[in-house]
């Protein structure tokens, strides 16, 4: 893949990043943790889509389509992930 492919690449997931944290808000944080599941899933999903012959939206050397995907799902698992909370140890033994 040349350098092209791969800035385009990382500057449409950085959009995907960028554009479900305007959508969902919070802080600075979860900015960069948007971003780096973006980032996965972009790049997940157009390397399964190469490992298995899918092309959908192809761009250059860029296979848009499952990498869109991709980062799709890896960003709504990763914000559901992150709204569980842990309960303390003192705040169990203190309800009892």
């Amino acid at each position: 893949m040349i350098l092209q492919s791969v800035l385009l690449g990382m500057v449409i997931a950085t959009f995907y990043g960028a554009l479900f944290h305007f959508w969902r808000g919070g802080s600075l944080i979860r900015l960069g943790l948007y971003l780096i599941f973006a980032w996965i899933g972009f790049w997940g999903g157009h390397w399964l889509a190469g490992l298995i012959g899918w092309e959908f939206i192809p761009v250059g050397q860029l296979n848009l389509g499952p990498a869109t995907i991709g980062s799709m799902v890896i960003l709504a698992i990763g914000y559901w992930l992150s709204l569980v909370q842990v309960e303390s140890e003192h705040n169990s033994h203190t309800k009892r």
